[in-house]
């Protein structure tokens, strides 16, 4: 099975390159990467947001083996995963309201002093602190995924960029997420293992990226908000329930995002039990699972320069996550062996290379769905079921049958998988009718029309005249 493990990680890995070349040379990359201005604006946001997700990747490898290092059973180490899910749950909700009054970058800010402040909790071996940290953990992770791209997406607007450049960005992003992953996994292990620092090294270390992006975004990134006229974070609050519930299109991406990001939080909990009974080089399949997402992020890419829109490859992505599923449920049996585990491992990959696809389509989705306003607000919002579905199945995994045959898991996301792909399709619909709108009223769609392609080519052309003109 090891040879099978690495053998595919180099694979993937030519594949990778492959794609990632073949996605290089698509029309709108070439473009976007023709705008000095554009690059340039990226650059800026990148730089700060892979250095926050770095700060995140550190931690994650060590987690579970640190409240373990430190001499707590299993039930006690559940109980601190379910709290930082909870967290979020409950007090995540009020920093999208907090974005788009105080400062989308104040928040950004904020996220790094609080993550910081997780990992120095590592330190102490009391469950207290281990607790605390991980509560405002489930806040600086609703901070990471709502407020950066609020910020980046604004921005973008600000700048006058084509909103599908957007997808761009989020897929280049997507690609590089999946590579700063398989580096802080090195790191953690090199630290944690080779150096013999201990479980906690990689906990340090994180404050190093996580302080960095502070200071960089401190001198260089503007400010920008949401929707401040009510400056009652209550109120706020239940403004961006009413967005969700007022709008069927905002909705349905909310049920689309909680179906599939409640499998893949799921998934990250289920691989490595399902893969046990081998007893595989973790940090290789963890590699793969890396190099996979990167592959889905060029296929994205792909996809979209041979005229594929956003809403189609969303629902392609659902799809191959429901069959990922669907052989898991067969073959994850309490009995299974090892050829049924390289089955499974293999769905694995293809669930990741379909996780590569979803983000950048459901980050461009939601540019053009969500109100600017709102939008922390709202993304928020939309992490509320999605972590109550996954602290429900963390739970459950504690009922001995459960445990037992993890099908029964598999089972239930894809259930989930199954209502996620109904809500893709009928925002797919909805977004082909324009709510029943007139067409010259249609303003947000989830694809651009030709028109408004060659609308952007001829600005784009525009402003690189003036550009060589000054």
């Amino acid at each position: 099975m090891e040879i099978l493990i690495f053998g595919s990680f180099v694979v993937l890995a030519f594949v990778a390159l492959a794609f990632h070349f073949m996605a290089k040379q698509t029309d709108d990359q070439k473009k976007s990467v023709s705008n000095t201005n554009f690059v340039s604006f990226q650059r800026s946001f990148f730089l700060v947001y892979f250095m926050a997700l770095m700060g995140d990747w550190l931690q994650g490898p060590y987690v579970y083996k640190l409240y373990s290092y430190y001499g707590y059973p299993e039930s006690q180490i559940a109980v601190l995963y379910v709290a930082g899910f909870a967290s979020s749950v409950v007090f995540g909700t009020m920093t999208g309201p907090m974005a788009d009054i105080l400062g989308r970058k104040k928040v950004a800010l904020c996220f790094c002093v609080l993550y910081s402040f997780c990992c120095l909790t590592k330190l102490s071996s009391e469950f207290y602190m281990l607790l605390i940290g991980r509560l405002f953990g489930g806040i600086s992770t609703s901070m990471l995924f709502s407020t950066f791209e609020s910020w980046y997406v604004y921005e973008h607007t600000e700048h006058g960029f084509p909103s599908e450049w957007i997808g761009i960005t989020f897929s280049t992003a997507t690609l590089w997420n999946g590579m700063l992953a398989i580096i802080a996994g090195v790191i953690a292990n090199f630290s944690a293992e080779a150096m013999n620092f201990g479980p906690v090294a990689p906990f340090i270390i994180a404050i190093v990226p996580l302080m960095t992006a502070f200071c960089i975004m401190l001198k260089t990134w503007p400010e920008n908000y949401g929707q401040r006229r009510n400056l009652k974070l209550l109120a706020s609050c239940d403004a961006g329930i009413r967005e969700i519930l007022g709008d069927r299109k905002i909705l349905l991406v909310g049920i689309i995002q909680t179906a599939v990001e409640s499998c893949m939080y799921i998934f990250v909990f289920l691989w490595t039990p399902v893969m046990m009974p081998i007893n595989p080089p973790f940090g290789m399949v963890f590699a793969c699972f890396m190099v996979a997402i990167m592959i889905g992020s060029s296929i994205y890419s792909l996809l979209i320069s041979k005229g594929f829109n956003a809403g189609e490859t969303l629902r392609m992505s659902v799809c191959i996550i429901g069959v990922s599923l669907f052989i898991c449920a067969i073959f994850a049996s309490p009995d299974r062996d090892t050829n049924s585990i390289r089955i499974i491992y293999f769905a694995f990959v293809m669930l990741e290379v379909a996780i590569g696809m979803y983000f950048p389509a459901m980050s461009f989705t939601k540019s053009q769905v969500i109100p600017e306003a709102y939008r922390a607000n709202v993304m928020n919002w939309f992490r509320v079921p999605m972590n109550i579905i996954t602290c429900a199945a963390l739970l459950c995994l504690h009922v001995d049958w459960i445990s037992y045959d993890k099908r029964v898991v598999f089972g239930a996301c894809l259930l989930l998988c199954v209502m996620g792909l109904f809500a893709t399709n009928a925002l797919i619909s909805l977004s082909a009718n324009g709510n029943g709108k007139n067409p010259s009223e249609k303003k947000e769609e989830l694809a651009f029309s030709e028109k408004d392609k060659s609308k952007f080519s001829e600005d784009l052309e525009k402003q690189n005249l003036l550009e060589a003109e000054t």
